[in-house]
C-alpha cells in the first residue's frame, strides 16, 4: 500500500509506547538505541523499525530489564528476548497488544492474524476480547485524538476485530437455548457507527443460549416500534458513544420510554461513554445504565 505511514515523529513513539519524549532522547544521547533520521527542515522523524524497537524496548523495561542491559542488544535479540519473556508471563497481553499496534499501523493483516492466532493458544476468544481487544480499542482512543492515527487505522484494526466476533457469533449459533422469554434486540442510535461493543454482548449471549436480534448501526427509534407487533418482551441494548449528544439524552431517553418502553414489557440496557454523562435520578423507568460489558453479563443471572 503507497499511503502506509512509515515515518514517526517523537511525539508518535510517546504516544504509542508510553515512553516520554524526553525519554526516548535520553536513550538516544547516552545509550545510542535508536538513529532518527532528520527533514530538509531539521526535524527529526523515526522510520516503522524504530517504531517497533521503542515498542519492545518498553515491553522489557516494565518487566524489569534495564536500558543499560537492553541497548547492548542488537535489534534481532531484543526481538527473541521480548519473545521470550512473553512466553514465560501468559499473564501480560503488553506484547501482544504491542503487536496488534504495529498491525494497526502498517495495515498488516498477516501480523494481526499471527497475533491473534498466538494469542488462541493460551485465551479463549473472550478473554482475547477483555485482555488485548478492549485495551486496545481503548488506547485507539487516545490516539485518534493526538492525531496519531487516522481514521483508516481504526477501521482497518476494527473490521478485523468484528471479523472476529462475528466469526465466533457463528460458531455459537448452536448453543442450546435456555428458558428466558425475552428477546435481545441489538441497535445503536441516529448516525451511531461504533458496534463492537454491541457484537460481543450479542455473541456472549447466543453463546448463553439467548435470542436475540442484532440491528447494528444507525437506527432510529421509529423504526423500533415494528418490532413491537412482533416480540412480547424485548431488552433493547444500546452502546452511546458519540451519539445521541449529551444535551440529547434526556430526551432521547424519554421518547425512547414514551414509544418502546410504556405500558409495555420491554426494557432499554445502555452502556458507552455518554452513559457517565446521564442524571441517573431522571432515568424513566426500565431504563438501566452500565458501567461495562461485564456488568451488564453479571446482571443476566438476574433475569428468569
Amino acid at each position: 500500500m503507497n499511503n502506509i505511514k512509515t515515518e514517526f515523529s517523537i511525539k508518535d513513539l510517546e504516544n504509542l509506547s508510553g515512553i516520554k519524549a524526553h525519554t526516548i532522547r535520553i536513550w538516544e544521547k547516552r545509550y545510542n538505541l535508536f538513529q532518527p533520521k532528520r527533514t530538509d527542515t531539521n526535524i527529526r522523524y523515526y522510520a516503522t523499525e524504530s517504531l517497533q524497537k521503542i515498542l519492545n524496548v518498553a515491553f522489557l523495561n516494565n518487566n524489569g530489564y534495564k536500558i543499560s542491559k537492553i541497548s547492548k542488544l542488537n535489534y534481532e535479540d531484543i526481538a527473541s528476548l521480548v519473545k521470550e519473556v512473553a512466553a514465560k508471563d501468559l499473564k501480560s497481553d503488553d506484547h501482544s497488544i504491542n503487536d496488534l499496534k504495529l498491525a494497526m499501523l502498517t495495515f498488516d493483516q498477516q501480523l494481526f492474524s499471527r497475533t491473534y492466532n498466538d494469542l488462541l493458544t493460551k485465551k479463549t476468544f473472550k478473554e482475547i476480547f477483555y485482555d488485548a481487544f478492549v485495551p486496545l480499542l481503548n488506547e485507539i482512543g487516545l490516539l485518534w485524538q493526538t492525531d496519531t492515527i487516522t481514521p483508516a487505522h481504526e477501521h482497518f484494526i476494527s473490521t478485523r476485530i468484528k471479523q472476529k466476533i462475528l466469526l465466533n457469533i457463528e460458531k455459537s449459533q448452536d448453543a442450546p437455548k435456555n428458558n428466558c422469554k425475552k428477546t435481545f434486540v441489538f441497535f445503536l442510535p441516529e448516525n451511531e457507527i461504533h458496534d463492537i461493543g454491541l457484537l460481543f454482548i450479542n455473541y456472549k449471549l447466543i453463546n448463553k443460549g439467548y435470542d436475540t436480534l442484532f440491528l447494528g448501526q444507525s437506527i432510529p427509534t421509529d423504526n423500533l416500534t415494528d418490532l413491537l407487533k412482533f416480540f412480547n418482551e424485548i431488552i433493547f441494548i444500546s452502546y452511546f458513544t458519540v451519539k445521541p449528544e449529551k444535551e440529547h439524552l434526556a430526551s432521547y431517553l424519554e421518547d425512547f420510554y414514551q414509544k418502546l418502553l410504556l405500558n409495555k414489557d420491554n426494557e432499554l440496557w445502555i452502556l458507552g461513554y455518554l452513559v457517565k454523562h446521564i442524571d441517573l435520578e431522571d432515568l424513566p423507568k426500565k431504563v438501566t445504565p452500565f458501567l461495562d460489558i461485564k456488568e451488564l453479563i453479571n446482571n443476566l443471572q438476574k433475569l428468569s
